[in-house]
This record gives structure tokens, sequence and C-alpha cells, in this order.
């Protein structure tokens, strides 16, 4: 029990038509500040894409997802948010936005193993 560590998450939504704010879950943003980790898991569901949103493009969508990544893993390609600390990192990336790629509120929890945890939420959250 003594292992164990707070994290803290946020979803990622995919928001089509920012207007109706429907929205569908694609992939988690896990940061635990003991373990030092920053971690995003993501999956766009593209049967529910054609559903929301037949003209947004798969690739498109991965693209900037990934651009997400890049940031998260402190990649130069990342641009200079990902070369910030990973707690400002963390906050950039699940701050309010009013774009087609959102983040929900932020959750805090305990873990020994933010990976586990990371895979855990985006197996409930978004599989």
């Amino acid at each position: 029990m003594q292992d164990r560590v707070t994290f803290e998450y946020a979803i990622i939504r995919v928001v089509p038509r920012v207007e109706r704010e429907e929205f569908f879950n694609v992939g988690v943003i896990l940061f635990s500040k003991r373990k030092k980790f920053l971690g995003i898991k993501y999956k766009v569901n593209q049967e529910l894409l054609k559903v929301f949103s037949p003209e947004t493009e798969l690739e498109v969508l991965n693209e900037y997802l990934h651009a997400w990544k890049l940031i998260c893993d402190g990649a130069s390609a990342g641009g200079p948010i990902g070369k910030l600390e990973l707690s400002d990192r963390f906050r950039w990336l699940a701050a309010c936005r009013s774009t087609i790629i959102q983040s929900s509120n932020t959750h805090s929890g305990l873990c020994s193993n933010p990976e586990e945890a990371l895979d855990d939420i985006f197996k409930k959250y978004v599989l």
C-alpha cells in the first residue's frame, strides 16, 4: 500500500460539432508527479466517427492525436510545449478548449503503476 502514489487523468474526447456538445471518448492522458510519468493512449472508433461526423477524416484526427503523444513524450517534434516539464505538458493538454479534440475535467486516483492505471482507465472509458 505504501508504494501507491497519486495520479491525475483526463479523458480525450472528439467533439465533431462543438455547438451540439456531442462527443465520444478516444483516449486518456495520465500524469503522476511522484512517478515522473506522463502517458497517453488513444484509439479512434471509425464507426462512431462516421456516425458523429462523416466529413471528419480519420487520418487528420490521428495526426492531431499523434501530436498530443509527441507532447506527452517530450519529443522535439512536440514543439515548444513538448519541452515543458511533465506537469506543465499535462496541464496544457488537459486545458479547456473549444476544438474538435477536447479533454474532460481532470480526475485523480491512487496507483502503484501509472502505466497499468492508464491501461485500465483506457479500457474502461474508451474501449
